[in-house]
């Protein structure tokens, strides 16, 4: 059997995928490692986890990894800017020496590598290591800066950069688009008619089934026609208290209705008592129960949700969050809210609408739901890195060209220009 390290960073929506795909490959008899936070790797794949630990579970603020903590207020280019400049490569250069470690002594035969792990995709190309991708949202699928090419170019400076700080230029690669693979935990009916390279693998959500947990107070469901989970997701704390007292206003009273509403930052006041506010819910385990669902478009919430058949009301605050919405409503499975200007009657309106069965989103949410199952989520991600596996060690096998000059890297080629593909870049 082979090794196979994961690379995660710091996110719970980022960690909970590779979780379910690296489960099927262990028990198919694989060895798994992980490289990311060792506590919050721990929690979430199990205590018997074996965790190479590359940064906090909380990182920011933290003055070794500088990594900065952003504000409710920062949104459109100004968080991109934040997310590049003060989140993605900052945690880059601080993982990058605790991941090559993790490689040394592991000697993993493939490394998964989450989108936003940047450091891992790089290091590994300059290893000569098979790596894929695991991109747990299908923001870059559709190339989200693709009408902003300034800003494009911009991100590949800092790429590069990043590449010159932490592989000595090696590589050319673009981290976020393993050319060996691409695990994009979607399908098209949710992705929509989007061109995509042939290494990128459409093979579902990452759903893994969990016990429901006792302590969570499930009888109060019980006198429910309609029940209705609000959440804002784990990052978004900061940024969800007018959101989350406009919905329980909206929701407060309703005929009809229950809501779940998650409020991790006690920020809610004057909940009805057809309310129920919880700091955090087993989300899984409630949306077998859940008749919609009131998010950030967040991409685990909104696959988890449609994976039940729940359809959805979307308000996007930043990020990939408007892709994801838009794809929601794109596939009839939802009603699209704009974040800033979401209060109690328009979040009523679209909780009422989902909740029609007539206006056929139920019927949409299902039909995606139906495609996420017949993709096969976890164990179609487990085909598609056994089959890679497989055909990497038979290209292996076969005779080899001579090396060239001493001190390269194993699979490390020189760069090349591009105006003369046949021989190597001048720079």
């Amino acid at each position: 059997m082979s090794r196979i390290l994961c690379v995660v960073p710091p996110l719970v929506g980022h960690i909970n995928p590779a979780v379910g795909t690296a489960a099927a490959l262990a028990a198919r008899g694989h060895d798994i490692a992980w490289a990311g936070p060792d506590e919050l790797v721990r929690r979430l794949a199990g205590p018997g986890a074996r965790v190479f630990p590359c940064v906090s579970s909380d990182p920011g603020p933290d003055p070794d990894a500088k990594i900065a903590v952003r504000t409710a207020g920062l949104k459109g280019p100004a968080a991109l800017r934040f997310l590049w400049e003060s989140f993605l490569i900052p945690l880059a250069d601080h993982m990058a020496p605790r991941i090559r470690a993790a490689i040394e002594e592991f000697d993993p035969d493939l490394v998964v590598v989450d989108q936003q792990t940047v450091a891992g995709g790089i290091i590994a190309e300059s290893l000569g290591l098979t790596w894929v991708t695991s991109a747990t949202t299908s923001a870059e699928l559709v190339d989200p800066l693709a009408g902003m090419p300034k800003v494009a170019a911009w991100v590949d400076g800092l790429l590069e950069a990043l590449r010159g700080r932490i592989a000595d230029g090696r590589g050319e690669a673009d981290p976020r688009m393993s050319p060996h693979g691409v695990l994009a935990y979607t399908t098209r009916a949710l992705l929509g008619p989007v061109a995509l390279a042939e290494q990128v693998w459409l093979v579902g959500p990452s759903v893994t089934d969990r016990p429901a947990p006792a302590d969570f107070p499930w009888e109060w469901l019980a006198g429910a026609e309609r029940t209705v989970l609000v959440s804002l997701g784990t990052a978004n704390a900061d940024a969800s208290a007018p959101f989350l007292n406009a919905a329980v206003e909206a929701l407060s009273g309703m005929a009809g209705v229950h809501a779940v509403v998650v409020d991790p930052a006690g920020s809610v006041t004057g909940a009805g008592e057809n309310i129920l506010l919880r700091p955090h819910v087993p989300q899984l385990a409630l949306l077998t129960r859940v008749d919609a669902v009131v998010c950030h478009a967040g991409h685990n919430t909104v696959c988890e949700a449609l994976w039940h058949g729940v359809p959805l009301v979307v308000a996007p605050i930043r990020d990939d969050q408007p892709i994801v919405a838009g794809q929601v409503t794109a596939a009839g499975a939802g009603v699209r809210l704009r974040f800033g200007r979401a209060d109690a009657q328009r979040i009523r309106d679209a909780v009422g609408t989902v909740l029609d069965e007539a206006a056929g989103h139920r019927a949409a949410a299902r039909a995606v739901g139906r495609s996420f199952r017949e993709a096969g989520g976890t164990e179609a991600a487990a085909d598609r890195l056994e089959a890679l596996l497989k055909h990497r060690k038979a290209e292996l096998r076969r005779p080899r060209r001579p090396r060239g000059p001493a001190g390269r890297p194993r699979g490390v080629l020189p760069r090349r220009d591009p105006s003369h593909p046949s021989g190597p870049s001048p720079n």
